[in-house]
């Protein structure tokens, strides 16, 4: 057996002997494997300087991390670019199933280019927020995604004006210029509408979530651009408003509709829980879904198919749209004066047994 240094221990692979680190492989050791200079595979590791090196010699300092195992050190790495390479994202209720597809989406793209996110949920409580952006930031994360703004949020504000990149998941602000990646709302009611109408329905009742934010808003007015340019003009009667977008939010409403008496056929809900707590109210009543009531969701959250009748709703690709914010993120980093962007994911009705024509 060769002597060993203190730095050193052997790894038996196919029969033979490999020298590294007992602690981890350094970059030196992956530049030493793939018999280039430090620099060399510093820059080829790297994907933002990949294109300086030789496309066969990057392929062959990646081989040789890979064989190695290596992983960059970022306290190093920020070290030397004044960054911590990490992100921090704001969700308002980590509960709510449209979430964790957004956050895989947007940890799978970040950590593509070497970043982490680091998560905080709100649950919705501005005071808690608050301290949750005060506490990442003196962890000095290199910027913000959050999906827990109101279309007009002083604390957004605040983060913009501190300097650091932000951008907006899932929600968007009433001001333009700040970047956001999120579902085409008012398209997807859209088609929510259109889908019901083609079915026969006139009297359409629609649950909205909380107006406050701009993805309970932009249904709503999807909503009523959709009725008016199809010649019928929304009842107030057959419009609600829940307080969230939740389960007992979508009851609370749907139990308002019915008490009104507005002779609805069909209910366009704001996302898949209102439609689910419209859901429960109808077992209640004894009113069938779809024969005597059709329901529409909007997200296509996990298990919409499983409801009893599966929910005919909205799919807007959440994992997607987490992929877009982190890429907004990626473009503000690398440049920050660039033009900020808006990117909108379009949204595809998918039809189960929850809608159906109304009743003769």
């Amino acid at each position: 057996m060769p002597d060993l240094t203190a730095n050193e221990c052997i790894i038996i692979r196919d029969g033979g002997a490999a020298r590294m680190s007992p602690t981890r492989v350094t970059l030196r050791d992956v530049a030493r494997a793939a018999d280039v200079h430090p620099g060399t595979a510093s820059r080829a590791l790297n994907v933002e300087t990949r294109p300086l090196v030789n496309e066969e010699t990057a392929q062959r300092v990646l081989g040789a991390a890979e064989q190695l195992g290596y992983r960059p050190n970022p306290i190093a790495r920020g070290l030397k670019t004044n960054r911590s390479y990490t992100i921090g994202v704001l969700v308002p209720d980590i509960t709510n199933p449209l979430f964790p597809p957004i956050l895989r989406g947007i940890e799978d793209r970040l950590e593509e280019e070497g970043y982490t996110p680091l998560m905080a949920n709100t649950d919705n409580d501005r005071e808690r927020e608050r301290i949750d952006w005060q506490t990442m930031r003196a962890r000095q994360v290199d910027g913000f995604i959050t999906a827990t703004a109101d279309r007009s949020d002083p604390l957004l504000e605040e983060i913009i004006d501190s300097g650091l990149p932000v951008v907006l998941v899932n929600r968007r602000l009433d001001d333009p210029a700040v970047r956001a990646a999120t579902p085409n709302d008012q398209a997807g009611m859209r088609l929510a509408v259109e889908h019901l109408l083609g079915l026969g329905h006139q009297r359409i009742a629609h649950i909205a979530g909380p107006l406050e934010f701009s993805s309970g808003y932009d249904r709503r007015e999807g909503f009523l651009a959709a009725m008016r340019d199809n010649g019928i003009e929304p009842d107030d009667q057959l419009l609600a408003v829940s307080r969230a977008f939740t389960e007992r939010e979508g009851a609370r409403a749907c139990a308002e509709l019915l008490d009104r008496g507005g002779s609805a056929t069909a209910i366009a809900a704001s996302n898949d829980l209102i439609a689910l707590g419209c859901y429960d109210v109808l077992l209640e009543r004894s009113i069938a879904c779809p024969a005597e009531m059709s329901v529409m969701g909007f997200n296509d959250m996990p298990f919409a198919d499983r409801f009893q009748p599966p929910l005919t709703t909205i799919r807007i690709r959440p994992y997607e749209v987490g992929v877009a914010a982190a890429d907004l993120m990626l473009e503000a980093l690398r440049d920050p004066d660039s033009e900020p962007r808006r990117i909108q994911l379009e949204p595809e009705l998918v039809v189960r047994e929850s809608t159906a024509s109304p009743p003769s």
